[in-house]
């Protein structure tokens, strides 16, 4: 009987899911939608829409997709996990894994750490003033490490580091540059060695294999044109990441200890840190976010690139996770919320009108 009340709820769960994701594409907001939910009981997936405008084709499990600022999490799981190695230390300055050319700037005698990074309250602002890229549809491909360090040699700080959480793109891309540097390697072989092969994740990576190119998803803008992909350099660490819901499936799944894994020490202190954002029910963890509302915790990230938007997140409590992927530049935060709690609310488009909720 248990077994079957599952199904029935994991059944009705689906339906509500794939009527959001339906008015989502039928209503011209998206061209293609899936989430992947996964719990003690397994996985499952509803998508909705195509890979490509020209394609019959729906997402699937191992459709690739650019992931934007969710690859922040995984800097900063580098980051615990150098902690538990004992190679770096959470108050260590950040100036001390760059060269020593780089004048990093600090505040009142305070030095920004890696910490500091991670929990984005660095000081730093959002994005380099000396961001310009030749080619606006690429904004990142050409921001050298030459870039970044003229920037920060020149950057006056207006706060203390620790002071205020401020979201920052420079500050995690700072942060993935420096473990990097500090480990000898490029930013992509130390996730690749450190988190991705560990974990079984071998569709997750920067650079695309042959067979990932064809299974990738192109990206749309909002009126859904085609969006260019991104590339990055100095600051990989912000945004960098292709993956599928099946790959990410499996991270969550690392997460919640599902699996016995050799980060699980890195991934239980990155939730050990935490301190409010400034914003209602949302506090900040090591780059996990941690809504607190209805009496439990989501913990979560969300991610953009022009042509990409991208939710994870999890119930520690609930033991459940979700994974929502899209191939247009539309905010589906709520979609991923929704999915780990129905009392949070989903936006519902119509006939050119401004999104209701329900």
């Amino acid at each position: 009987m248990l077994l079957l009340i599952s199904a029935l709820a994991r059944a009705g769960a689906s339906d509500d899911l794939r009527s959001i994701l339906a008015n989502r594409v039928d209503q011209k907001k998206a061209v293609g939608i899936i989430v992947a939910t996964i719990d003690p009981q397994g996985r499952n997936m509803v998508s909705y829409g195509t890979v490509a405008k020209n394609s019959g084709d729906a997402p699937d499990g191992n459709t690739v997709f650019e992931i934007g600022s969710v690859t922040k999490v995984f800097t900063s799981l580098l980051l615990a996990d150098m902690v538990e190695r004992g190679e770096v230390q959470l108050d260590e300055p950040v100036a001390d894994l760059l060269p020593k050319t780089v004048e990093v700037p600090s505040h009142n005698g305070r030095q920004i750490t890696l910490l500091d990074l991670s929990m984005q309250s660095s000081g730093l602002p959002r994005l380099p003033t000396n961001l310009r890229p030749a080619d606006f549809t690429n904004p990142y491909a050409d921001y050298t490490p030459a870039k970044l360090y003229e920037f920060l040699s020149g950057y006056t700080l207006t706060r203390d580091p620790g002071e205020k959480y401020e979201y920052s793109n420079l500050g995690a891309g700072l942060l993935g540059h420096a473990l990097a540097l500090k480990a000898g390697t490029s930013y992509e072989e130390l996730l690749r060695k450190r988190i991705l092969d560990p974990l079984g994740m071998h569709d997750t990576s920067i650079t695309l294999t042959a067979d990932q190119r064809k299974r990738l998803a192109p990206g749309y803008n909002t009126a859904l044109d085609p969006a260019a992909n991104w590339t990055f350099d100095a600051l990989a660490g912000c945004g960098a990441l292709h993956s599928t819901a099946n790959d990410l499936l499996t991270f969550l799944g690392a997460n919640m200890e599902f699996t016995d894994t050799p980060l699980k020490a890195a991934m239980r202190r990155m939730r050990s840190i935490r301190k409010p954002t400034g914003m209602p029910d949302l506090d900040i963890a090591m780059a996990w976010h941690i809504f607190t509302r209805f009496g439990g915790e989501i913990v979560w990230h969300n991610g953009g690139t022009f042509g990409y938007r991208s939710f994870i997140g999890f119930d520690p409590a609930a033991k459940k996770g979700v994974v929502v992927l899209c191939n247009t530049f539309i905010d589906n935060d709520d979609v991923g919320l929704h999915a780990l709690d129905s009392r949070y609310r989903v936006a519902v488009f119509g006939n050119g009108a401004e999104p209701k909720t329900n």
